[in-house]
């Protein structure tokens, strides 16, 4: 395959994987109590801190993605953080039977999701990349 057609198609994917990230962390920081009262629902602890922490977690990932900079850490944490998110708030198999549809349809969409971040930290950024760059120069 042509090494052109990989190096821009890796950064269109890492864009289209990022942008769910950037804008879902921008939306979480940009209200801080209402991702808070979600993240309570769940259950889970400090929902404050947990809703501060997944904004940037997600808006920063996101970046790091796009510009491809340190992605397999990125991806690693991206795709831990969305198995997690997707069991604890898209449990299609104890929501209602009017709900099972979407929340499965979600639930599904996230772990596809948690795959291609799994191949960006397997496989790398791709050429066209601050990783490629600093270990270009590093050689």
């Amino acid at each position: 395959m042509n090494e052109s057609y990989k190096a821009y198609v890796s950064v269109v994917g890492r864009l289209l994987l990022a942008l769910m990230f950037i804008l879902s962390g921008f939306g979480k920081l940009g209200n801080i109590e209402g991702t808070a009262a979600f993240i309570a629902s769940g259950g889970l602890p400090a929902p404050t801190l947990l809703a501060a922490a997944v904004g940037v977690l997600e808006l920063f990932g996101g970046l790091a993605l796009v510009a491809g900079f340190q992605v397999r850490l990125a991806g690693l944490a991206l795709a831990l953080f969305t198995v997690a998110a997707s069991i604890v708030f898209h449990a299609f198999w104890s929501a209602p039977a009017d709900q099972q549809y979407v929340a499965q349809l979600l639930f599904m969409k996230n772990i596809s999701v948690a795959g291609g971040m799994l191949l960006i930290s397997a496989l790398g950024a791709g050429p066209l990349s601050i990783d490629a760059r600093r270990a270009a120069s590093a050689s």
